[in-house]
Formats: C-alpha cells, structure tokens, sequence
C-alpha cells in the first residue's frame, strides 16, 4: 500500500475515534483480568484499518496486554493517541500496562488497538474475534461488537500525525 494511501487511512479510522460508542460490548476473563465493554466501528469499503475499545480491569498483581491478534486483520498493533502541541499524534506502543487492583480504558482518543490491513469492510451487527495476550494472566479471546459508524460531525477536527 502506497504511503499516502496508508496515512488517508489511518485518518479516516481516527476520525471515527471521536465518536461515541453504541450497540452491545462484550465482556470476557482470564486469571484476574476482565475485559468488559469491547467493541470496535463498521469501515467502509477500502479502509484498510479500525480501531479496537475497551476497559481492562485488573483485581491481581500489575500486568500487561503484550500483543493482540484477530483473523480479520493483517496485524493488530497496540497504540496511544495523544496531543502535542496542536498535533494529534498516534504512535504503536510495545505493551500497554495494567495496574494491580486497578483498570485501563482503550477508548478513542487514547490508547487502543488498531487492527490493520482489514481483509474485509467491518459491517454494523457483526461481531470481530480479538486474542489479546497479557504477560501474567495469559491469552483470551474477546469479540468485538462492530457498532455502526455514528455521527460524522461528532468526529475529531485537529491536525493528526503518525
């Protein structure tokens, strides 16, 4: 894929991270984390990644999500968006902590999952299986609701740099 053609991509999906969250979660467990909340958004036709949300509660000992994969992406990497300056900036990050007796949110606009090189458009109503690897607590399977697109004019307005 063309550099250019990545970059409108990626965009487009953090454009919809603006947006509110609707539809069914979904809630999974393993060891003494719960996963609770899950979802992720419909794309259209060509758009090439999507964004994957939801809040990780920890009742042990400190954790951390390590790596995720889903067989309807090429690669799902875990990410921060955040602002510098008047730049929203999205970065791949190598894991995503889990504080002990406490909880993190994947959520728009913060650290989430991107599921890159969708092999198809994600459609409103179906559901997207997500493994998710946690350094202590292990592997789990997750399915994310794809809720529908939202409102286009809820999305975020600013300047984004990857």
């Amino acid at each position: 894929m063309k550099r250019n053609t990545l970059l409108s991509a990626l965009l487009l999906a953090a454009m919809g991270f603006g947006l509110t969250a609707t539809g069914n979660a979904q809630n999974a467990k393993v060891g003494s984390v719960q996963i609770e909340n899950a979802y992720t958004r419909a794309t259209v036709p060509g758009q090439q990644v999507a964004g994957g949300f939801m809040k990780i509660e920890n009742k042990g000992a400190t954790d951390q999500l390590v790596s995720a994969s889903s067989p309807v992406a090429g690669e799902v990497q875990l990410h921060e968006m955040a602002m510098e300056g008047n730049v929203m900036k999205m970065r791949q990050v190598k894991d995503i902590p889990v504080p002990a007796g406490g909880a993190v949110e994947l959520k728009p606009g913060g650290l989430h999952l991107m599921l890159m090189n969708l092999k198809a458009p994600l459609t409103a109503g179906e559901t997207v299986p997500v493994k998710l690897k946690f350094a202590k607590a292990g592997e789990v399977e997750v399915r994310l609701p794809v809720n529908a697109m939202g409102n286009p004019g809820a999305a975020h307005s600013g300047a984004m740099k990857h």
